[in-house]
């Protein structure tokens, strides 16, 4: 079934519910995350006009989470901007894995359907892809009510964190719990374990022999370098 057949069968109101129902366990867990990230940013002095700017113009949980956590560490924007940046060249191979499916679409619905790109919405749209039973209207409803969702999170913990000592409730250790859980969950065989301790060893390294916050960028592409080095090296000795 093409997409022709599928947009005559399927009226707007069907595609906006369908929609809205492939993304509501997306939303579902922006909501708490979301809440943690408006109340780190308020806390490290964003304003909550700043919060929603920046996940209605970024709209990428990791990115800003990072972003936050260099702001309070007083990083300078070069350092967050590369390092975003580095953070979010995976959208390029989700964009390029969805674009097998949108062959010929306009580059106005283009634009607007990577905008709401996410680590969740990519893989909810591709399997319904896929299984042949979706099209692009579907997937920009799961894109953007995803996004609305984030945006109310995000701003929400923002005004909510100005009632929330600074501190209070372990919130200051919610951002390195996360990345701690994502490590955790990469640690799936020796060459990724043995990466993760060579990114330790070396961004302890260059920061203590380098000044300044390069060692973030630094550290995480040298042990990325060596990690797929050694994974090449044991395919090949297999």
């Amino acid at each position: 079934m093409d997409q022709q057949e599928i947009n005559i069968k399927l009226s707007a109101a069907d595609i906006l519910r369908q929609g809205a129902k492939a993304a509501w366990p997306i939303g579902l867990g922006y909501i708490p995350i979301g809440l943690a990230l408006g109340v780190l940013a308020q806390q490290a002095g964003l304003p909550w006009w700043a919060v929603a700017m920046m996940s209605t113009m970024v709209f990428a949980g990791s990115a800003q989470f990072i972003c936050v956590a260099m702001l309070a560490a007083g990083a300078s924007i070069p350092a967050i901007i590369l390092t975003t940046l580095v953070v979010n060249l995976r959208h390029t191979l989700m964009s390029s894995a969805l674009a097998v499916y949108l062959a010929g679409v306009n580059r106005k619905f283009l634009a607007l359907f990577s905008y709401g790109i996410t680590d969740e919405s990519f893989a909810v749209n591709m399997t319904r892809f896929k299984n042949g039973q979706w099209d692009r209207w579907q997937a920009l409803v799961v894109n953007h009510s995803s996004n609305l969702v984030w945006v109310v999170a995000t701003v929400t913990g923002s005004l909510v964190g100005q009632l929330v000592p600074q501190g209070a409730f372990g919130v200051d250790y919610a951002l390195t719990g996360m990345f701690i859980c994502l490590l955790v969950f990469q640690l799936n065989g020796r060459i990724y374990i043995i990466t993760g301790l060579l990114a330790a060893l070396i961004s302890v390294g260059w920061y203590l022999l380098i000044p300044g916050d390069s060692y973030i960028v630094g550290a995480s592409v040298c042990a990325a370098t060596l990690g797929y080095l050694l994974k090449r090296r044991y395919r090949s000795s297999k």
